[in-house]
């Protein structure tokens, strides 16, 4: 079954255009653009009409380019910015309008399942018995822990993304030791309540876990989340991004995402390893899956 996602985060609006075969997602079209609306509601609570205009835009011309591609099912998903500013209403009408989509706003527990749902079903090899899949987004965290590919049995979610950790700690570019560390007792805060189960491995889904692993590889432990925040903040993100090959929007919060992987690893006490798949794989198995049921 092909299908189209519209997610709309903190940091970006992308488009994925996939297969659905069994619990396989190949991906056809995918396509990013870089609107930073967790900034504007951090700053001012809600999105200004000139940005949701250009939220719109985007997202129109991702339904075009679904539809030129005969997907048989779609659906636009918001993640952060419907839980944490106002005026959802109006965020859903102007993208329910601009796309023709049903839209849906996915609570922190559902982010967090169609993380795992899409982290799992893109691993390679063979699974442990016990997973856990972190999703470090723009506005918001989620960790859970499942068994193997069934779904996640334990999720939980804190209000502190990159994206929402950079504007609201790390001001200066780059920031000083006294804004990463306040940047990292916030997230040491908000951990501090989280009791997750044993687990025997670590995917970490998401741009900031991509970005991460360009400075210290693909499989990192806490220590090393900390030599990335370390040899991030030497430079302005700018230099960042030259020195490392991250995107330049993404370098500018980069150490924000980093400093919240480091504190996973040392709250799930594993190593973390960059997931292949995520939430927008984990909302297009949903969607087949969801079509297949209905049809039976």
């Amino acid at each position: 079954m092909r299908v189209a996602i519209v997610d709309v985060g903190s940091n970006t609006a992308r488009l994925l255009v996939a297969e659905v075969e069994d619990d396989r997602v190949v991906p056809v079209v995918e396509e990013r653009e870089h609107l930073w609306l967790g900034a504007e509601i951090t700053r001012t609570g809600s999105l200004s009409p000139g940005t949701l205009r250009e939220l719109a835009q985007v997202c129109e011309g991702y339904a075009r380019v679904a539809r030129a591609h005969r997907v048989e099912r779609a659906v636009a998903i918001v993640t952060a910015p419907g839980r944490q500013g106002r005026g959802t209403g109006k965020l859903l009408r102007v993208l329910s309008e601009a796309t023709g989509f049903r839209v849906r706003v996915l609570s922190a527990a559902e982010e967090g399942r169609y993380a795992y749902l899409g982290a799992v079903a893109a691993a390679r090899g063979a699974l442990p018995a016990s997973i856990g899949v972190v999703d470090v987004g723009g506005g918001s965290t989620e960790i859970a822990v499942g068994e193997r590919r069934d779904e996640a049995y334990w999720v939980r979610s804190v209000d502190l993304g990159s994206l929402r950790l950079t504007c609201m700690h790390l001001a200066s570019d780059p920031p000083s030791r006294r804004e990463l560390k306040r940047a990292r007792g916030a997230v040491r805060s908000e951990f501090a309540h989280l009791t997750p189960p044993r687990v025997n491995v670590v995917l970490a889904a998401g741009g900031s876990a991509r970005a991460v692993a360009k400075v210290v590889g693909r499989v990192f432990n806490a220590d090393d989340g900390d030599e990335a925040i370390r040899l991030l903040a030497r430079h302005p993100a700018a230099r960042v991004a030259q020195n490392f090959g991250i995107h330049p929007n993404r370098a500018a919060s980069v150490i924000g995402g980093a400093i919240l992987l480091a504190e996973t690893a040392r709250l799930l006490e594993r190593p973390l390893e960059v997931a292949r798949g995520g939430v927008r794989e984990g909302a297009a198995l949903a969607l087949a899956a969801a079509e297949i049921a209905a049809a039976a």
